[in-house]
């Protein structure tokens, strides 16, 4: 039975709901007046249920993906501006006991360089990311209860937040590693950890199960009822996602909404990112192998549809994605990109050979974050830097309702200007530090409160003089 405030997985991802559901989208796609209706109800910004954006991806008209488009742009721009925020992910280890079939990481695989970081090893990565200018990392790491327990995560936190280097500082740690208990996620919680990020790979169960043949996820259950342990942990923002090409891209886009449905139902939050990387290739694993690929135009209308259908919600899109790819997204909706990444344990202080990689998967965008930085400033992006919520208790339900009512445009335009001039101050090349410069000048005066706008002058002015790490 289908219960949304259920925290039974197969309760709240209902198997028969899902296939219901995509039955409903096929019988109706050439329903234009029920079409019409659901555009009509998305324009009020309070978002679509899982049915009526599976109805949404369904349709095939041009006409109306013209406009689907177009609405995913309106909405992304009332709730984030034009602003993007910016991290990089950083790879503790690749040590792994699990036996996922699409990751290059599963038990069996040797011809992989097995890596775990030293918390001076850390140190390094860390201030590498710090002299590019990054502010915000995605720790990752394999499961493993002797090489990866959560002591060894929990140091490596406490080690990456104690690091200023030169006028360099990482002031929000996002965390993305394995399901795990109510209380280690307490223990995450008192570390100062920003959102904790899980994904599901696939919703379908009898396919999961396939996937993960072996090792601690091969529990579908555990796995898809993490977020709950987590928000019963205290972590109040969370991060889902898919691995889209896994899986049907109908069935796990659904599966993806209801438990964005479920987040917000049962705990009056939804998820505050939503990830939506694509199977790609990495060591040992060929994507020939797997028939579900999701092509662009399909993966397009799916970031756009998310974003109507849970507006509120950041969207994040990682370097597996094309520097083309990332522009057109950034259009449909994506409001967080990583720049400069490196998926390999270690990468971001020693370069590997093909032949002796620790990576993850291989990244398609290779920019530097300076090029990155430089690019989204010519597409007339504000590459954000910010951390100020986080930093200030505006998480969860606190942050979710300064979102909907609008009151957050307050602090984002300001904070995002502010962490740019930073940014330009102490890392920009010269062609970037010109074009943010003029940037700022111009958007400066679109800040809507005139208090907040005449002190978000003096701090731009303050940082030219020396000075860091302003917020509102």
């Amino acid at each position: 039975m289908y219960n949304s405030k259920s925290t039974i997985a197969t309760e709240f991802i209902s198997d028969s709901e899902i296939r219901a559901t995509m039955e409903y989208a096929r019988e109706n796609r050439g329903n234009r007046a029920l079409v019409e209706g659901v555009l009509e109800k998305a324009r009020d910004f309070k978002g679509l249920t899982h049915r009526e954006a599976a109805l949404l991806l369904e349709c095939d008209d041009p006409e109306i993906i013209e406009r689907i488009y177009s609405l995913a742009n309106e909405i992304k721009h009332h709730f984030y501006g034009n602003r993007i925020v910016m991290f990089a992910p950083l790879y503790l280890s690749n040590y792994c006991v699990n036996g996922c079939v699409y990751c290059p990481y599963h038990a069996k695989n040797r011809s992989i360089r097995r890596k775990r970081l030293t918390q001076d090893e850390i140190r390094a990565e860390v201030m590498a990311l710090q002299d590019m200018g990054h502010k915000r990392l995605a720790l990752e790491a394999g499961e493993h209860p002797t090489m990866n327990p959560i002591e060894y995560i929990l140091e490596s936190i406490k080690t990456i937040y104690s690091i200023k280097h030169r006028n360099g500082a990482i002031r929000r740690v996002n965390v993305n590693i394995a399901a795990t208990t109510v209380e280690n996620y307490r223990r995450l919680r008192d570390a100062g950890i920003g959102t904790y990020i899980l994904f599901q790979e696939t919703y379908n169960k009898e396919n999961y199960e396939a996937l993960h043949p072996t090792g601690p996820k091969s529990d579908y259950a555990y796995h898809t009822e993490a977020m709950d342990r987590a928000m019963q942990g205290g972590i109040d923002d969370v991060g889902i996602g898919v691995l889209f090409g896994l899986e049907t891209y109908r069935y796990d886009f659904i599966g993806l909404l209801m438990h964005a449905e479920h987040l917000e139902a049962t705990y009056g939050v939804g998820p505050h990112t939503i990830s939506v990387p694509r199977l790609c290739k990495a060591d040992d694993v060929d994507t020939a192998d797997f028939e579900n690929a999701v092509p662009d135009d399909i993966f397009y209308r799916i970031v756009a549809i998310i974003r109507i259908a849970v507006p509120y919600t950041g969207m994040i899109i990682s370097t597996r994605e094309s520097a083309a790819s990332r522009e057109r997204l950034l259009e449909l909706g994506i409001s967080q990109i990583s720049g400069g990444s490196r998926t390999s344990v270690g990468g971001y202080v020693t370069e590997e050979t093909p032949d002796d990689s620790s990576a993850q998967f291989d990244i398609a965008d290779h920019r530097s974050l300076d090029e990155v930085v430089g690019w989204l400033l010519d597409l007339d992006h504000i590459p954000s830097f910010c951390t100020a919520c986080y930093r200030e208790g505006r998480t969860g339900d606190r942050f979710m309702t300064l979102l909907k009512n609008g009151q957050i445009s307050n602090c984002c335009l300001p904070n995002a200007l502010i962490t740019l001039k930073e940014y330009l101050r102490d890392y920009a090349s010269p062609e970037t530090r010109v074009k943010g410069e003029a940037m700022i000048k111009r958007l400066l005066g679109d800040v809507p409160n005139e208090r907040v706008r005449a002190k978000a002058a003096e701090y731009i002015d303050r940082i030219e003089l020396g000075e860091r790490d302003f917020r509102f």
